[in-house]
């Protein structure tokens, strides 16, 4: 990992000094064994900045609370939304005005499968998956 900051200005004088290697689990899970990187597929979740083909970095072992940008399971399928909660009921909020809202009616299988906890989001045309 380099030493300093990459400017996205004017450039600076390149770096030759080295901080040491870069870890992924170290730098970027603090739950290795119960963390997964899954890709997004849609644009419900624009507004939050998270965009179709970016991958999420989602840690199982988090409680998700009121705000946190979840993976959740619906009835069997995976979504990414924002979970609110209003008076103990969980909503998934679209962060898309072109979606709705989502309460699950009382015989609908809910369940967050994890907290995003990061994202990558490839460059115009350098998807590497």
């Amino acid at each position: 990992m380099a030493l300093e900051s990459v400017h996205a200005g004017f450039p600076s004088t390149a770096q030759t000094d080295f901080a040491g290697g870069f870890s992924f689990d170290e730098q970027v899970t603090a739950h290795p064994n119960a963390t997964y990187i899954v890709t997004v597929a849609g644009d419900s979740m624009q507004g939050a900045g998270i965009w179709d083909g970016d991958l999420l970095v989602v840690d199982r072992s988090l409680e998700a609370r009121h705000g946190d940008v979840v993976v959740a399971m619906l009835d069997g399928e995976l979504t990414v939304k924002r979970l609110w909660l209003h008076g103990g009921s969980p909503v998934l909020h679209a962060e898309n005005p072109a979606y709705p809202d989502f309460q699950p009616e009382p015989l609908e299988d809910l369940t967050v499968w994890g907290v995003v906890t990061g994202s990558f989001h490839p460059q115009e045309g350098r998807r590497l998956i």
